[in-house]
């Protein structure tokens, strides 16, 4: 399955977010570098100094965030990951739960803060106590219900991302 582009299909459909970030729990945040606008056109996303760190698993020049602010980037697909690459989501993932349980305000996203981000906000979520099913159902009520539609992304936080990367690694899962 491949979901890399998906976002831009989704027209005027309600399952798209439809502000540039949204706060999933108190201090955490998840958007994107886009958001579908209300005229149904994609209107650039771009960070300040709204936070005090964002964490990037997509990179556009000129979206920010503003000098003096922590920002991470990873890039990794919105497709199957490779071992490494979840092994490299886990471990931004830790880093920005660290930030965020310091009680940094954190945003977290992709190109439109659908599937990439919410991985990585799901992880912090487990890591703070939560299942990876209500980590799930809180990050589509609070970004949108289309959220995390990657099922392989899905299926790595059910398996925990440690096992997931061990597995894909044997060329058992993905």
């Amino acid at each position: 399955m491949r979901t890399k582009d998906r976002s831009h299909d989704r027209g005027g459909r309600d399952d798209t977010p439809r502000e540039p970030w949204s706060e999933i729990v108190p201090g955490l945040w998840m958007g994107g570098h886009e958001y579908l606008a209300p005229d149904g056109g994609w209107e650039p996303a771009i960070v300040a100094d709204e936070f005090d760190a964002v964490y990037s698993l997509h990179r556009r020049d000129g979206h920010g965030p503003a000098p003096g602010v922590r920002h991470l980037w990873l890039e990794v697909p919105d497709d199957i990951l490779t071992a490494g690459q979840i092994t490299a989501v886990e471990h931004f993932s830790v880093a920005a739960a660290l930030d965020f349980s310091a009680g940094l305000r954190v945003l977290v996203r992709c190109r439109a803060g659908m599937n990439r981000s919410g991985l990585v906000v799901a992880c912090i979520l487990i890591r703070s106590g939560y299942t990876p099913a209500d980590a799930v159902a809180t990050i589509r009520r609070r970004r949108a219900s289309g959220a995390l539609n990657n099922e392989h992304f899905v299926a790595y936080l059910e398996t925990g991302l440690d096992l997931a990367a061990q597995l894909t690694a044997l060329g058992s899962v993905g």
